[in-house]
C-alpha cells in the first residue's frame, strides 16, 4: 500500500503524517508513507486544500486532519 501525505509542512500536515504512521504501526499494515511538500505535485493530485492523504492514488482526505478510525478504514483493517 502506498500512502502519501500532502502538505507544505504546516503543523496540521505534520500531525497528519504522525497519525498516519502511528495507525500503520498499530495495525501492522504493509504500507509506505511518503511526505509530499511540493505544491506543483500536490496540485497534480487535484488537491487544493491541505493536509491531504492519498492511498494508492486515491484522495481519501483533504483539508483536515483525519481521525484514526478513518485511517484504519482506508487500510482495510
Amino acid at each position: 500500500m502506498d500512502i502519501k501525505v500532502l502538505g507544505p509542512g504546516c503543523a496540521k500536515c505534520e500531525k497528519t503524517e504522525k497519525i498516519v504512521k502511528d495507525v500503520i504501526a498499530d495495525a501492522g499494515a504493509d504500507a509506505t508513507v511518503e511526505k509530499v511538500t511540493d505544491m506543483m505535485q500536490i496540485a497534480a493530485y487535484g488537491v487544493f486544500s491541505t493536509p491531504a492523504v492519498i492511498v494508492d492514488g486515491e484522495v481519501k482526505c483533504s483539508g483536515k486532519v483525519p481521525k484514526k478510525d478513518e485511517i484504519r478504514s482506508w487500510l482495510g483493517k
